[in-house]
């Protein structure tokens, strides 16, 4: 590590931009920038680390905890979001009225994803009503998510909210019924902005909307940033976005010192906004430049396996000296259906950590996307061998989550007023999860005894009701955990009536009591499982910011039962928000099961990955999105410029590209391909990546004869 990054003097706009692949060390060398700075006694709070998502500050977060810290401050962590946010709320009474809310006088209310598509779901409604996209077959969250999404891509770039249909519309070469949505798309985005605008909310597009266009010019705030943060350090530029570059080309010249950070060959978040070709022209306002070129993860066989799979078809790779296909463990005999392929990754996974004594935190299953039936047949599969498991899926809807569902039925449950009562198959599906042991016959048989609804209200009876037989059937070791748990729910029950508490009020409360007090004891089914903890943490955050960003009601109107409107929002189908919490790889001792994308923005290495259905086409293919088109919202993009397949190709082998290349930068020993002939569904598969590993093996074969 260059000790000039180090213990360079922090003073005389010393600004160092510092690249290099994953791996390089080029993250720690910024952390130990940080801990000098301190130790040069420079005030923590002059100090600012920007980072493009919350998840990629955790080393930064991980050495200021183990530092001994100075008295007096604290160093900032933030996004360009975060930042936005911070100083939109301090300087308000300034931006308010310029920027057009009708309410200057009160207080913003900051939306998060999942408030900002409830907002904009109750604003489509008359949209919706009225047959806006019925010339399109997409669901109503994704309509929404897709909405939200236009506008953040906008916002992210500089484009007016009203620049989007005309952007979309003009590159579009299909049919023309499609313009018209377009226009409806454009109609609802801008209906969602004014009706932010009317009551002070704030969601993520115009948080940065309001603080490009209002809050910079000012000379308040360009005093408070540039005065008070002298000293920056600024990660994983490649994935952020052209306006937080565009805020550091005006701060880089006048701060005292800078040590940007970008990785080469990244840009992962392209589809989210990522800029890398803007983060490597940050390198011309810096003084001075540094280039790592060393991985210290990646053995020099897996470094050669990654450029050789990520070479364009068509395109001759570079010379490798190490053996890529030393790094790479295929199946030894043809697996012809996809069962058979998990059974093989499960076989290997065992033999890693119980014969050779990998830690299972060292391995990563990585699948392009992670479907429900995936996820559940390896896990179970590992299960078996005795391995921990841990996923997670980002932008996913609320409701999928089996252990999202089982709180929000036990919520239904202990709240009958609400009269929502969930249907049968729900509550059998909780309490199999919510009681450890219960298999869903039992469950079944339990719930079809002791759950009725009466006059629209939900009702559970106790266990010690049955009969002999019937208790005997299920159990008495599971029907006393049951027991427990209905006697637990009409304590919460009682408790809230008599005390007057609404559910609108107590959702949150009755999450964690829920969790604390019940699920997470000995004889229930949330103990030990990590996926069910880390979701009840995040809905527990969600309900209480969903309580904390919905505007208060108009008088005269009564007060809306949150509790009431959160359920019922999770039941459209609303898309999860990003929490920490779920993205950190801990703890060590599971095996993380993930989609390849989200393992990319851990920005972990691990010992060894597997790839999963690496025959499949959507190693290569976007996501369909009819509404959403994050090439044609970027700022290069020329409006009425027609999106060909030509482009659609380019972009599709330059993703792949990437994805292949980061994630063997992120592996230290080997790579396991598994395929298999037939999918899934039972058709047959053989994708772009799994012909890059067919033409390497070729081009290995022609250059041993």
């Amino acid at each position: 590590m260059p000790a000039d990054l180090v213990f360079a003097p922090p003073s005389g706009n010393r600004t160092l931009f510092l690249s290099g692949p994953p791996g390089s060390g080029k993250t720690q060398a910024a952390v130990q920038r940080l801990l000098r700075l301190l130790e040069l006694g420079i005030p923590a709070e002059q100090i600012l680390v920007l980072v493009p998502q919350r998840t990629l500050a955790g080393p930064y977060y991980e050495a200021l905890e183990s530092a001994q810290a100075p008295p007096g401050g604290q160093v900032d962590v933030a996004t360009i979001g975060g930042l936005a946010r911070r100083t939109l709320d301090l300087f308000w009474p300034l931006v308010a009225q310029p920027a057009g809310f009708a309410q200057p006088d009160r207080p913003p209310r900051f939306l998060t994803l999942e408030t900002a598509q409830y907002t904009l779901d109750r604003v489509a409604e008359p949209f919706i009503a009225g047959g806006a996209f019925d010339g399109i077959t997409i669901s109503r969250a994704r309509l929404v998510s897709q909405i939200v999404d236009n506008l953040n891509k906008a916002a992210a770039v500089g484009l007016a909210p009203h620049e989007i249909g005309a952007r979309l519309k003009g590159a579009w070469g299909g049919e023309s019924a499609r313009l018209r949505i377009y226009d409806q798309v454009q109609a609802l985005a801008l209906a969602f902005r004014q009706a932010c605008l009317a009551h002070n909310l704030l969601d993520w597009s115009l948080q940065i909307d309001t603080f490009w266009r209002y809050l910079l010019p000012l000379p308040q705030l360009r005093r408070y940033l540039l005065g008070g943060y002298r000293h920056l350090i600024v990660d994983n530029t490649e994935e952020d976005i052209p306006a937080a570059h565009e805020l550091l080309r005006t701060w880089l010249p006048l701060c005292e010192s800078a040590l940007v950070v970008c990785d080469t060959d990244g840009g992962y978040r392209v589809f989210l906004g990522a800029d890398p070709d803007g983060a490597l022209a940050l390198g011309e306002v810096c003084r001075e430049r540094v280039a790592f070129e060393r991985s210290h993860v990646t053995s020099p066989e897996v470094q050669a396996l990654g450029v050789e799979l990520s070479t364009p078809l068509g395109s001759a790779p570079p010379p490798q000296q190490a053996d890529a296909r030393a790094a790479l463990v295929l199946p030894t005999e043809s697996l012809r259906f996809h069962p058979q392929m998990l059974d093989w990754v499960a076989d290997q996974v065992s033999r890693l950590v119980m014969e050779d004594g990998l830690p299972p935190g060292e391995v990563a299953v990585l699948a392009p996307f992670l479907s429900d039936a995936l996820r559940f047949g390896l896990t179970e599969r590992l299960n078996r061998y005795g391995l921990p498991v841990r996923t997670h899926r980002p932008s996913r809807q609320l409701r999928e989550e089996p252990a999202a569902r089982c709180l929000l039925t036990l919520a239904r449950l202990a709240h009958p007023a609400w009269r929502r009562p969930p249907p049968p198959s729900d509550v059998a599906h909780a309490l199999a999860l919510a009681i450890d042991g219960l298999d869903p016959v039992r469950a079944r048989l339990l719930t079809d005894i002791v759950y009725r609804v009466q006059q629209g209200e939900p009702r559970l009876s106790p266990f010690y009701d049955l009969i002999p037989e019937t208790q005997e059937r299920i159990s008495y070791v599971l029907g006393g955990r049951y027991d427990e748990l209905w006697r637990w729910m009409q304590d919460y029950i009682g408790g809230s009536a008599g005390s007057g508490l609404k559910g609108s009020e107590g959702l949150d409360l009755f999450l964690s009591r829920a969790f604390g007090e019940v699920l997470s004891q000995a004889g229930f089914g949330f103990r030990r499982n990590y996926d069910a903890g880390a979701v009840a943490a995040n809905l527990i955050e969600s309900v209480r910011k969903f309580r904390q960003g919905i505007p208060a009601p108009a008088e005269g109107s009564g007060e809306p039962n949150l509790g009431l409107e959160y359920v019922d929002m999770v039941e459209r189908g609303v898309v999860a928000a990003q929490y920490v919490s779920t993205w950190q790889i801990h703890p060590e001792n599971a095996i993380l099961l993930v989609p390849a994308y989200t393992f990319l923005m851990m920005n972990q290495a691990v010992t060894v990955q597997f790839w999963l259905d690496a025959g499949s086409v959507a190693w290569f293919e976007r996501i369909y999105q009819p509404l959403t088109q994050p090439y044609v919202l970027r700022r290069e993009w020329e409006t009425g410029r027609l999106w060909t397949d030509e482009d659609e190709v380019r972009v599709r082998e330059q993703a792949m590209s990437r994805l292949v290349l980061g994630l063997s930068r992120r592996c230290r020993q080997r790579i396991y391909l598994a395929y298999s002939e037939l999918n899934e569904r039972g058709y047959e598969q053989q994708g772009p990546l799994l012909q890059a590993v067919q033409r390497m093996l070729r081009r290995r074969e022609v250059g041993a004869r």
